[in-house]
């Protein structure tokens, strides 16, 4: 077959996917990403970027920016396949992640591809993550109706697409009737064979202190830190963690953007808004074991979570993070928030403990009810890992899938 991967940030949630089919030695695979990368090809994908030929319309009304956003990118990577079907491509099979609009025309150019969409998320007024945290209040009763228009995007895609694909069955939920018939609930994967336990592991910080398995270590993972996640959480519950634990050091990581929801006020970030909030409360000397290691690299990363005495993972109702079950496969003891992602992975008191998102007392209790009890710890961390490995295994349950997938796309 000959099979196209539509991602802007490509090869995003395909850099398995893709270069599996590539592999197979029985497909012509093509990713079209709108970076222009400084390659041609990776890992056997030849990459067809494309480009936005005009910015959004200052002063457009609000409601509607997302959507010409979209457009704009559609409009981009329609004119890109143009030229691509020009030069002969014609794909039987697109498999597109649909975020950004760039999808949406595809099949005015080529009619008779299947085209699969990942389905990450569909917006909701109410029920997930809009109105969900009290401390950040809707502040325009228009906002719904704002959502409502975020979702034409959606809508439009269900009208081309011949089947969807989402990693769980909370996101998946999220759509509507009927095409949430046509999803398929199939994870990622995580590579449970290199993301894996490793008791001999150590991190050097600061070129000056080594971390090994026998430190006390809390960690807390986000892309960047905010709301979203947990992070206000997390840092209001600090001062008091620090002082129970005069042990311990907090590893923190993930930048100072915003992935998810609102911007901070101008000029400031998240992660220095709530450090500014407890810093008066943390005497120097506690504070000295905090450390802010901003973003890794992966394999830091995944050092990281092998090291961890206590994992925390907060987070809204929306998508779930890969660091989660990143750190069920390192077999982390985890304490998470009891909301519906969560709910998937972590099984109270099997594969980790859920506590409600808000209670500050609770996530305290747990976590250093953990840093008490090794033998908990061993218990969960492993109830984790064998979770992970049964549900998420990247090469023996969900490349598979995929593939299927692919395969049953293709054959309507």
């Amino acid at each position: 077959m000959n099979i196209l991967f539509i991602h802007q940030n490509f090869p995003g949630q395909f850099k398995f996917l893709a270069p599996a089919l590539a592999a197979s030695g029985q497909h012509s695979v093509v990713a079209m990403p709108m970076s222009k990368p400084q390659v041609t090809q990776w890992n056997g994908v030849k990459l067809a970027p494309y480009g936005a030929r005009r910015g959004s319309t200052p002063a457009i009304h609000p409601w509607v920016s997302d959507l010409e956003t979209k457009v704009i990118r559609a409009e981009a990577c329609f004119r890109a396949a143009l030229a691509l079907r020009a030069d002969g491509f014609v794909p039987d099979v697109i498999v597109a992640h649909p975020g950004w609009g760039e999808s949406l025309f595809l099949k005015d150019v080529w009619p008779r591809a299947r085209l699969g969409i990942y389905c990450e998320f569909f917006y909701q007024t109410a029920g997930a993550d809009v109105g969900f945290d009290p401390e950040f209040p809707t502040s325009d009763v228009g906002d719904a109706c704002r959502l409502r228009l975020k979702n034409v995007n959606n809508l439009m895609h269900f009208e081309s697409a011949d089947a969807g694909l989402s990693p769980t069955d909370w996101q998946a939920s999220t759509f509507p009737m009927p095409f949430r018939e046509r999803i398929s609930v199939i994870h990622d994967g995580i590579d449970t064979a290199a993301v894996a336990p490793n008791p001999a592991v150590s991190l050097t910080l600061n070129g000056t202190i080594k971390l090994t398995r026998d430190d006390e270590l809390i960690t807390f993972v986000n892309r960047n830190l905010e709301p979203y996640r947990g992070y206000h959480v997390f840092m209001r519950a600090l001062p008091e963690l620090l002082a129970r634990r005069p042990r311990a050091r907090v590893l923190i990581v993930g930048g100072d953007e915003v992935s998810y929801g609102a911007a901070p006020p101008a000029g400031r970030t998240w992660k220095q808004i709530y450090i500014d909030e407890v810093r008066g409360r943390i005497p120097d000397a506690d504070w000295a074991r905090v450390h802010f290691l901003g973003k890794i690299p992966y394999p830091q990363f995944i050092a990281l979570l092998q090291l961890s005495t206590v994992h925390v993972y907060l987070t809204y109702p929306f998508v779930l993070s890969w660091s989660l079950l990143e750190a069920m496969s390192t077999g982390c003891a985890i304490v998470a928030s009891d909301t519906e992602p969560l709910r998937e992975a972590i099984r109270h008191d099997e594969t980790g403990r859920l506590v409600p998102f808000f209670d500050r007392a609770a996530l305290l209790d747990q976590v250093c009810a953990l840093l008490d009890d090794p033998t908990t710890r061993a218990r969960l961390g492993a109830q984790a890992r064998e979770f992970a490995r049964a549900t998420y295994d990247l090469r023996t349950r969900c490349l598979p899938r995929q593939l299927d997938w692919v395969q049953s796309l293709a054959g309507g």
